[in-house]
């Protein structure tokens, strides 16, 4: 489990500067460059991020159960992950649902988390996913109070862009039903 905080504590503590620290972020840019900045930030992300992950298969090895949810939550939490992957990738491909959904990377992860906390009840996941979901709500509402929001590298407007999304989100959704799920966590979304 310390693994599992730690990685957390990198990867969402990084991606908590500019909700807690967005003067020294602009600070740290302007002393250091853009590039430097970026370059650490990427470093300490994918540090986080490994560990996390790491941290996350050494604690379901010996599970802690704090719930055990009702099957029906589990057919829920697959409806939740529909619009995930879809958001995602209007994130990148600005177009009517970017619009709609304002910060579609936040829904995005919102949706994820909710939907992995309805569908499992260990300590671990609840950290993780726990974690997760309340790192987005920050998230979201810093950007709501933001004067100058951050530039995000995004795809040009096109009229395509919303079938691309919907099309290419639901084919990777599906990949993830059925095989890359099972891949990375070694167990079945579907049962």
């Amino acid at each position: 489990m310390p693994l599992l905080v730690a990685g957390l504590i990198l990867f969402l503590g990084i991606h908590s500067v500019s909700i807690v620290a967005p003067a020294w972020r602009d600070a740290q840019i302007g002393r250091h460059g853009e590039k430097l900045w970026k370059g650490l930030y990427s470093l300490a992300s994918l540090a986080g991020l490994l560990l996390l992950i790491y941290g996350y298969g050494v604690a379901r090895q010996s599970p802690v159960v704090l719930y055990t949810p009702p099957q029906a939550l589990r057919h829920v939490a697959l409806l939740l992950m529909v619009p995930v992957f879809p958001l995602l990738f209007a994130a990148y491909l600005p177009g009517r649902i970017a619009r709609m959904a304002r910060h579609p990377m936040l829904v995005a992860v919102k949706l994820w988390a909710t939907a992995h906390l309805l569908a499992n009840g260990t300590l671990a996941d609840v950290l993780l996913f726990g974690a997760f979901l309340a790192w987005a709500v920050a998230d979201r509402i810093s950007v709501k109070r933001r004067a100058v929001p951050h530039s995000v590298p995004r795809a040009p407007a096109g009229a395509m862009n919303d079938l691309i999304v919907v099309v290419g989100g639901l084919v990777v959704y599906g990949g993830f039903l059925y095989r890359v799920h099972v891949w990375l966590t070694g167990v079945s979304p579907l049962g």
